[in-house]
């Protein structure tokens, strides 16, 4: 009868269940990066309302942004190349997906 409790207890739901990632439309990316700051592990990035957007790792780079469909996509001079990633948000998490599935996860500060 304790096994049954036991296991009873373990795998019922909690009551704070794990918030899940959320695919974004192009509507939510423009409204999640417009004038927001995001920390990375290592570097923060700024996405100003004007298009122009500063990474930071210890040295000043600065960049274009603009959503493009349902993905956010940058541009970083002296290239002319546009990238451009879907994104999920969890929380105040943001995530960006690569084509080839390479994943970068950010904190709205």
């Amino acid at each position: 009868m304790r096994r049954i409790a036991l296991i009873l207890l373990l795998t019922a739901p909690s009551g704070i269940a794990a918030e899940e990632w959320t695919q974004l439309s192009g509507a939510e990316i423009k409204a999640a990066l417009t004038d927001a700051k995001l920390q990375y592990a290592t570097a923060t990035q700024t996405f100003y309302a004007s298009g122009k957007t500063l990474y930071d790792a210890g040295r000043p780079s600065w960049g274009y942004w603009r959503v493009q469909g349902d993905q956010y996509c940058s541009q970083w001079p002296p290239s002319d190349l546009w990238a451009c990633y879907d994104m999920a948000a969890r929380g105040h998490e943001l995530r960006f997906i690569g084509a080839s599935g390479d994943v970068t996860d950010g904190t709205v500060q």
